[in-house]
């Protein structure tokens, strides 16, 4: 199938596309919020890096799941990821951008982290114990090299792919995709446990979770999904991008959806029945703080809303097959993923009452309007379907 077949017009993001109309608003919304961060964080320090470290880890999160994924559709050839490829290489080109929006993390590293404060330190064996491992200087280096892995691997990947798009299909690019995901795969998710720790779980040194790493990682692809999901459902009315999502896609990218959902619950209840099992002060602390002090409210809302609601809605066929009504599911998790990520650090600077902050709302809205903003410029300045790919040429095809 040649691309001759469309026009300049169908092979763009075309300016009347809700999407394109959005760029410039969430360039206008992440600025504000920025300056209005930058007010917070002058005026209440503590209070805005421990906000930022959350929308940090959620606006990296759709970042790095893109990537993942990307590299899973590499490695398993599903027509799943060709169908959703433009929207997740956008996702996978802000990881460098991440890396800028890091700065404060690392700038404010003592507000956030009691290994950090040379205070605390002093005053505790536990952190004395750890302070090879967990101290500013390798805290850095550690990120350095973490940003310098997961932006090869998506620059690379995504670089390939523009390659395709000029030059046609190349077996041999093709299997040089392959190879390099499946390695890709295994560095990302041992860097991303790694960074775990460092950013989540050293919060509270004293507490370990041998699931957390893996509910983190896990967690990450879901998070990526559920933007990949909401913007193809935006596209897919615009040709030949409703060529290829079809509703058979769609059904496809659906059933992707509830594995992860189902994998998100079932590492979640696998390491509370564990920790409470074992019912050790060290580990059991982590939830009694979860389910008190009016945490209990969320803790309930989040088993709700991020696995009881969504599992029942995509059981039903009929959903899955129907963009909008896939990309309204995919909404409501997109915003539990935030409060997943609340949900795990925040109860540890606040166990005595349930805290949340302005800072909160517009540290989000600041790195997610800049993130969002870049995501879309980039989506609009490339083909939005791969049409050298045989899986894309094999669905326009039957189109």
């Amino acid at each position: 199938m040649s691309d001759a077949k469309y026009t300049a017009a169908e092979l763009e993001l075309s300016a009347g596309n809700v999407l394109r109309r959005l760029q410039t608003p969430a360039l206008g919304i992440g600025a504000i919020a920025l300056a209005a961060c930058l007010v917070g964080a002058m005026i209440e320090p503590q209070q805005f890096f421990r906000a930022y470290l959350i929308a940090f880890i959620y606006w990296l999160a759709m970042a790095l799941g893109s990537n993942a994924l990307l590299m899973m559709q590499y490695v398993t050839g599903g027509r799943w990821g060709a169908a959703i490829r433009r929207p997740l290489e956008a996702g996978a080109s802000n990881v460098p951008l991440m890396a800028v929006f890091f700065i404060p993390v690392a700038l404010g590293m003592h507000w956030i982290y009691p290994w950090a404060n040379p205070d605390m330190v002093a005053h505790s064996a536990v952190l004395q114990f750890k302070s090879g491992y967990l101290n500013p200087t390798m805290f850095v280096v550690r990120a350095v090299i973490y940003f310098t892995i997961w932006s090869t691997l998506a620059t690379r990947l995504v670089a390939w792919s523009r390659q395709e798009d000029l030059g046609g299909f190349d077996k041999t690019l093709a299997g040089r995709k392959s190879v390099f995901s499946h390695a890709g795969i295994v560095v990302w998710g041992l860097s991303m446990s790694l960074a775990s720790v460092d950013w989540a779980m050293s919060i509270e040194p004293a507490w370990f979770s041998h699931i957390f790493p893996l509910m983190f990682t896990a967690a990450q692809i879901l998070t990526a999904m559920t933007l990949a999901i909401q913007v193809s459902a935006l596209m897919a009315d615009h040709k030949p991008v409703s060529d290829v999502l079809s509703s058979g896609r769609f059904h496809d990218v659906g059933k992707l959806l509830l594995a992860f959902v189902m994998l998100w619950g079932y590492f979640q209840l696998s390491q509370w029945i564990i920790m409470w099992g074992a019912n050790l002060p060290e580990e059991i602390g982590w939830y009694v703080v979860r389910n008190q002090n009016g945490w209990q409210y969320l803790t309930y809302t989040l088993f709700t809303l991020h696995f009881v609601v969504p599992f029942g809605m995509l059981l039903s066929e009929s959903r899955k097959q129907a963009p909008r009504r896939l990309a309204a599911v995919a909404a409501l998790l997109c915003v539990m993923r935030w409060v997943d990520v609340y949900w795990w650090l925040t109860p540890s600077f606040s166990p005595d009452a349930f805290w949340i902050s302005p800072l909160h709302l517009t540290s989000v809205l600041g790195i997610g309007g800049i993130w969002m903003w870049r995501y879309i410029g980039t989506l609009s300045s490339h083909p939005i379907v791969a049409l050298h790919d045989p899986i894309i040429a094999t669905e326009l095809e039957h189109a």
